[in-house]
């Protein structure tokens, strides 16, 4: 039986049975029409919020454009926030007060405003505070350090940090991040990633591939 169970929501429990109350399976928690999950993504915070998808994207409605896409085993630490494009104020003019949304007539008018899709790769691990920005792409395997604030692209395999968040360093060299990417091992099933976890703590590329 794979100690792995992607259908509940708090899938973290102590030695003595007691549930973490603290760390939510994503894809369970959240309902939202602009929000898609992979499986065993969590967010992990002191005091878990009962709107998940309003307390990691504030700024995405059921009505928004944009898409925020998360990939499966990525890890967000508390604070990790992703700011949408329907956070926008219209810059066009001298002014970026949306005068608009005051107004129930046209409370929807700035919906013409550029809207780009977030989209975040698989084991991804935001740390403490991260903020990304409209329209971002995070590849898989990055790490985003605590307090950075991600405004452009990352690449596979990057650690990035800073504000804006820049390439600190390359987690492998580029062949072993294309044998990664190929070997796509977020996609397995959940019996064989469990049978080759030494392999993948390990860092063992020949036996994962094998």
């Amino acid at each position: 039986m794979p100690f792995l169970k992607a259908d509940v929501r708090h899938p973290m429990a102590l030695p003595d049975g007691t549930v973490v109350p603290g760390l939510v399976h994503l894809k369970v928690a959240i309902d939202h029409p602009r929000i898609e999950v992979g499986e065993f993504s969590y967010y992990s915070d002191r005091a878990v919020p009962d709107d998940i998808a309003g307390t990691i994207a504030p700024y995405l409605f059921a009505f928004s454009r944009e898409k925020l896409t998360i990939g499966k085993f990525v890890q967000m630490a508390e604070g990790t926030r992703f700011i949408t494009s329907s956070a926008n104020h219209p810059m066009g003019g001298v002014t970026t007060f949306p005068f608009r949304v005051f107004n129930p007539a046209t409370v929807m008018g700035y919906l013409d405003l550029p809207a780009k899709d977030t989209v975040v790769g698989n084991d991804v691990w935001f740390g403490h505070g991260v903020m990304v920005m409209p329209g971002v792409t995070i590849g898989s395997g990055a790490i985003v350090a605590a307090g950075s604030v991600v405004t452009r692209d990352v690449p596979p395999y990057a650690i990035v940090g800073g504000n804006p968040a820049g390439v600190i360093r390359m987690r492998f060299p580029a062949e072993t991040v294309e044998r990664l990417l190929a070997i796509a091992w977020w996609d397995w099933p959940v019996e064989k990633i469990e049978a080759r976890l030494a392999a993948l703590e390990q860092g063992d590329l020949a036996a994962l591939e094998a």
